[in-house]
């Protein structure tokens, strides 16, 4: 079963840790110093909080996953909705190791599709993410191979065989 998941910056983490509690009625379940999560089941959300990008509110959208089919299915709709995907694979982010795969809406905003497969001591490194989120802030992140591919753009969707066909290749599977 899928959950939405839903991750906000902010600048006040123990303050946003306590607003959240009280909203939630419950703990984080995952509380580090620069980030907490709640995995919620009413609604059915993971819902996380970290101090970490400098701009206060929503940092970006996803879609949970349950198992490596899920993932496969989410993947075929993000190939439908032609837009540049980076797949960064196997990865640790936000103190947990999992599959994911990013896109952005027409309006830049960014959404994470992802299936979790185990836990992290680190938060994680996100720079081919980076490049990702620049372009698509600056309006840059167009379907694969569009008039102004950013670097990551051009990394993630324009190379091989897809190359201007408005496909992903690193999605095939």
């Amino acid at each position: 079963m899928k959950r939405l998941h839903v991750h906000v910056s902010v600048d006040d983490l123990a303050g946003s840790i306590r607003f959240y509690r009280a909203l939630f009625g419950s703990e984080p379940t995952v509380a580090k110093p620069d980030y907490a999560k709640w995995m919620l089941d009413d609604p059915r959300v993971n819902f996380a909080i970290s101090s970490r990008s400098g701009k206060a509110g929503v940092d970006h959208l996803g879609i949970e996953v349950e198992t490596p089919e899920e993932l496969k299915e989410v993947y075929g709709r993000l190939q439908e909705a032609e837009r540049p995907v980076l797949e960064e694979g196997a990865t640790t982010c936000c103190y947990a190791k999992s599959e994911k795969a990013w896109t952005s809406d027409p309006q830049g905003l960014l959404w994470e599709s992802f299936l979790t497969t185990g836990e992290s001591t680190i938060y994680g490194d996100d720079a081919a993410l980076a490049g990702f989120r620049a372009s698509a802030i600056k309006g840059e992140v167009s379907p694969c191979c569009g008039a102004k591919p950013a670097p990551a753009i051009e990394a993630a969707c324009c190379s091989g065989a897809g190359a201007g066909s408005g496909t992903n290749p690193t999605l095939e599977r």
